[in-house]
């Protein structure tokens, strides 16, 4: 990689020169995300088990430092939707300690995974895998608002998602009417506002709207300041949190997932921001600047963050241009915090399960969910068994089985178009005509690897005579790995058992730099690689 795939996007602008035009579309920009984020801020930092402070924390410290040090010129850092059940799950079972201990283990992660060059790796990971933990998470998130919504007194809800529906339907008779009409009032005004003003800030407007009415109504319903307690203003004071080598040790599943999920999020959200604006993103970079400031944000106390999709096509459509942006986004937020947090306390429970609904709604991409259902029986398989992988039993067991699964069904496709066939003398009648009787061609298209190891094995037997000489036409294979080195390895022993000799044809460079890596080569075989025209003779050493 070059020095310039770690350069942060903010010096690049920098560099570039940066006037006030710049500068007063960026702020316009920043304010306008900002008044997205408050709302989606408080609502994510409640629904991940913490409280609505945790939230804006995250999207102030670790939001500016997305910006600052990342590799988007337009990304929008903050807390989202993926975290919720890995995050609430890390709570309930260490606490914020726990939490924060995890967060910041996942931000030194990400720089590894950064510098690594796993930012290419990340867009590997099969869209039906995606879609499936993600709408999985989607439904997790709508289902642990049902009880705000109606605001059923349910007592400790469980955790486990059967459990969870069975102490709603058991509570259902003590649905709070005042609650109800509060979340399906804002829930009716956010969808009105998207369809008739489609630039209003929706979800702010409907928790404003909602706290005037139950102030001004005095309705007896749930609000942030009845069950969190007053808002400290302003930003706590890091610290290290209190961590011991057993939660360390468990911890770290939760760890590699919050990883996983940010990088994924992350590098998705930049290259939607790519296709929007014509830039090109610097995946490494947005890795680092990601792990930092995942670390800093855990020493404020606050949650994992990540480029967050709607957030940062809202930056774009508000004219931002460069990370200035996402800084005076955080900015923005952070005034907010300093000089609103008492009225943050009137906000009701129920508009804020509300604005969770709706980003529920937003992240389970049902359309693409509907469309991949239509696709062949392997990647429905994987779509359908993530997605109740995720909601039934575990986030970091749903993600490992789909992308396991998946490349095991990749595998077998390539298998499939992958293998040794005899040339048929009707396709190449004058190489026919030359080659001396006794000699047998053959054509191996794809790689040759573990899948299709064994097709080499049985190829003599398939000859039904003994050949003098067997020529292998490699032209088409662009890749061998060490199983598929060990089959050939066995093919040439059991040709030279039988008195034939193998030739190579066509062998590319990258394969022929990796036979020649093999040390020793083909399990005890002497291997003599020296080209005659285009051919590389593989022999056994002599007996003897």
């Amino acid at each position: 990689m070059a020095a310039g795939d770690f350069k942060p996007k903010f010096l690049t602008v920098i560099g570039e020169g940066y006037g006030a035009d710049r500068l007063r579309a960026d702020l316009i920009a920043g304010l306008t995300v900002a008044v997205v984020a408050v709302p989606l801020a408080m609502a994510l930092g409640i629904a991940s088990g913490a409280s609505p402070r945790e939230g804006l924390v995250t999207a102030i410290v670790a939001g500016f430092l997305i910006s600052a040090l990342g590799g988007s010129r337009v990304q929008i850092g903050g807390p989202t939707g993926a975290f919720v059940v890995i995050v609430a799950g890390v709570i309930a079972a260490h606490g914020m300690s726990g939490l924060i201990a995890a967060t910041m283990l996942a931000g030194l992660i990400l720089i590894a995974a950064g510098y690594g060059g796993v930012g290419r790796l990340m867009r590997f990971v099969p869209m039906p895998v995606i879609t499936g933990f993600t709408a999985g998470i989607a439904v997790i998130i709508a289902s642990s608002q049902i009880g705000d919504f109606f605001g059923l007194r349910t007592g400790a809800v469980p955790a486990e998602f059967v459990d969870k529906w069975a102490a709603y339907l058991r509570a259902f008779g003590t649905i709070n009417w005042a609650a109800l009409g509060v979340g399906g009032g804002s829930l009716l005004l956010i969808l009105v506002l998207r369809r008739a003003a489609p630039r209003a800030p929706a979800y702010l407007i409907a928790i404003v709207a909602a706290g005037l009415a139950t102030w001004a109504l005095r309705l007896p319903v749930e609000t942030v300041g009845s069950r969190f307690g007053a808002m400290p203003a302003g930003l706590p004071w890091p610290h290290w949190p209190d961590l011991s080598l057993q939660m360390i040790r468990e911890i770290i599943p939760s760890a590699f997932t919050i990883a996983f999920l940010a990088g994924i999020e992350a590098l998705l959200s930049a290259a939607v921001a790519d296709g929007m604006t014509g830039y090109r993103h610097r995946p490494g970079q947005e890795l680092v600047g990601m792990g930092v400031a995942n670390i800093v944000s855990g020493l404020f106390g606050g949650l994992p963050a990540t480029g967050a999709i709607a957030r940062t096509a809202t930056n774009i459509r508000a004219g931002g241009q460069t990370p200035v942006a996402g800084m005076a986004h955080s900015v923005f937020l952070f005034l907010f915090l300093l000089l609103a947090s008492a009225a943050i306390g009137y906000v009701p429970m129920a508009a804020l399960a509300a604005v969770l609904l709706m980003v529920a709604w937003g992240m389970s991409e049902a359309d693409r969910f509907l469309v991949l259902l239509r696709a062949d029986a392997g990647e429905r398989a994987i779509l359908v068994l993530t997605f109740l992988l995720t909601i039934l039993v575990d986030l970091t067991v749903a993600i490992g089985v789909g992308v396991t699964l998946a490349a095991l069904f990749f595998m077998r496709r390539m298998s499939e178009h992958a293998g040794l066939v005899p040339i048929d003398p009707d396709e190449d009648p004058e190489q026919r005509a030359r080659l001396p009787e006794g000699v047998e061609v053959f054509r191996f298209t794809g790689p040759i690897f573990f899948g299709v190891a064994s097709e080499m094995i049985e190829a003599l037997r398939r000859i039904g005579r003994r050949p003098r000489a067997v020529i292998l036409r490699m032209e088409e294979v662009p890749y061998i790995d060490a199983t598929g080195a060990a089959a050939l390895a066995t093919f040439v022993r059991q040709a030279r058992g039988s008195g034939a000799e193998v030739w190579l044809c066509g062998l590319r460079r990258g394969p022929l730099e990796f036979l020649a890596r093999m040390d020793p080569p083909y399990a005890g075989a002497r291997r003599t690689l020296t080209y005659q025209g285009a051919l590389t003779r593989l022999t056994e050493p002599p007996r003897g």
